[in-house]
């Protein structure tokens, strides 16, 4: 169900690039009436979000809630200051402002149903994807719980407000609280010693535990409480989410080794889509100019970020969100550092995890600057193959690497690893539901598309499966919005 949330996140990021790109547009009075207009429909978001029933969903749906939100504040803080702070002095500031509060309630209150998740009886820790399903640490669940987590410490405002049904007092909702910083901490931890990476350091699904039940077994002997079957398969999200908890991480306590982990993170998906980042080109297997579609290298194919249902057009709702993702979190990464770090009163929580302490902030930002730099050219050739599934009314389709006016079913080659399951396309295995409490939670699962008939000539290969929706609209968005802010804007 991540959807709904990550695009109203994609917008809030969008409302933050108009706002500093002021200059950019015709004229200041053209450039406010299309940030009002697009805030408007972000305001009115919060009162069409069902929150009731969210708090019945899996653990990560509620964490998208609470980026989305942050992510929310973080423009109404970012318009403000740049085109108010003057004014603020005077007068009330930006009108936006006043949405804060509801804004910041709502993260707080999802944050917190959240941290239910969090579980130490099963594999010494890591946060629980469904309380519906067999037990399952997944990697995206665990991710976005760090990136939450860590954002809460820097962007959460406090929270003075008390409904509903008896919410625990606000005198613990204060601004950057260590609680939200020691849990990123912890979480990152457990995430770096779970074995959830593979052999191309791109992290995997995640991991269920074997012979889990509910009773107890009969013959005394204890449990297994182990994290021992993994899931490889990989997703385009899962490599995204954690770069930007890692950024702000970095922000948090000044460890440069957050940064350095992040950006190896980047550099093994550049080369799982087939790109050769030392010199800044496609692998030369994969150079062709033929109708020939290049090697599958984990993530994609010459140097094109891809989801392994893409050439094949079987994604579901969700995957279809999944490059958006990714791009929106490299450009969080990638963000030029601030030259002030949101530090603690007290170091020990960094020193407990065996970090390093704080660098010199001027020297990492250098660093880090130079780092993103070689990002850039990879940013661009993914862009470019964004813009050329634009279809006549200006919609992005999901397949970048499609080959274009094509009227025949390509051979796309997917390598998928041994036992990788698939559930984010294909539904869930019965074997993952704890059928007593799924049953009373959700309906049975079902594709949310149809696919064309095969036999059938369609001249545009991003019209198959679920063709162009809002998802495939705002991973277009996400990538262009990715090449203006670290490309060219720098």
């Amino acid at each position: 169900m991540e959807h709904p949330a990550s695009n109203r996140t994609y917008l809030s990021a969008a409302l933050s690039t108009i706002s500093t790109s002021f200059p950019s547009l015709t004229s200041p009075k053209d450039a406010e009436n299309i940030l009002n207009k697009y805030f408007s429909q972000l305001s009115a978001s919060y009162f069409g979000q069902d929150a009731f029933a969210l708090r019945q969903e899996a653990y990560d749906d509620m964490l998208w809630v609470v980026l989305g939100w942050l992510e929310s504040i973080k423009f109404i803080n970012t318009h403000s200051e740049a085109h108010y702070g003057e004014q603020a002095e005077k007068a009330a500031g930006w009108y936006g402002e006043q949405w804060t509060p509801a804004f910041a309630h709502r993260a707080r209150l999802f944050w917190d149903i959240a941290s239910q998740g969090w579980d130490t009886s099963l594999c010494k820790g890591g946060m629980i994807w469904s309380p519906y399903l067999t037990p399952y640490k997944n990697a995206i669940t665990n991710e976005l719980w760090i990136a939450a987590s860590i954002s809460m410490y820097l962007y959460f405002p406090g929270d003075e407000i008390t409904s509903p049904f008896g919410l625990p007092s606000t005198a613990d909702a204060k601004a950057h609280d260590p609680k939200y910083l020691a849990a990123a901490i912890e979480a990152y931890k457990w995430l770096s010693d779970s074995n959830m990476t593979d052999a191309k350091g791109l992290y995997v699904d995640g991991y269920h535990i074997s012979g889990w039940s509910r009773e107890n077994p009969k013959n005394g002997s204890k449990p297994n409480t182990k994290c021992d079957i993994r899931n490889d398969m990989t997703y385009t999200y899962n490599q995204g989410v954690l770069l930007s908890g890692q950024r702000g991480l970095y922000e948090a306590t000044g460890a440069r080794s957050y940064l350095e982990e992040g950006h190896k993170l980047v550099e093994d998906v550049i080369a799982a889509t087939g790109w050769n980042l030392k010199h800044q080109s496609v692998f030369p297997e994969d150079d062709t100019t033929s109708r020939k579609l290049g090697k599958w290298h984990g993530l994609g194919r010459s140097g094109i970020l891809e989801e392994a249902c893409d050439a094949e057009a079987y994604c579901s709702q969700n995957s279809q969100t999944f490059k958006g993702i990714f791009f929106h979190h490299l450009t969080l990464f990638c963000a030029l550092l601030p030259e002030h770090l949101v530090l603690p009163s007290q170091l020990f929580l960094t020193k407990d995890t065996g970090r390093e302490p704080p660098g010199n902030p001027l020297e990492v930002k250098k660093w880090h600057d130079k780092a993103c730099s070689r990002y850039e050219h990879w940013i661009k050739h993914n862009a470019k193959a964004a813009l050329t599934t634009l279809d006549s009314d200006g919609k992005f389709g999901m397949w970048w690497g499609a080959p274009p006016h094509s009227e025949s079913e390509p051979d796309a080659e997917v390598e998928l690893p041994d036992g990788a399951v698939d559930y984010r396309n294909n539904g869930i295995p019965p074997q993952w539901k704890d059928m007593e409490r799924y049953r009373r939670h959700a309906p049975e699962q079902s594709m949310d598309f149809k696919t064309n008939d095969r036999k059938i000539r369609i001249r545009d290969l991003n019209d198959r499966g679920r063709g162009r929706t809002v998802e495939t609209q705002g991973g277009g968005i996400m990538v262009l919005r990715a090449l203006w802010e670290l490309v060219e804007t720098r």
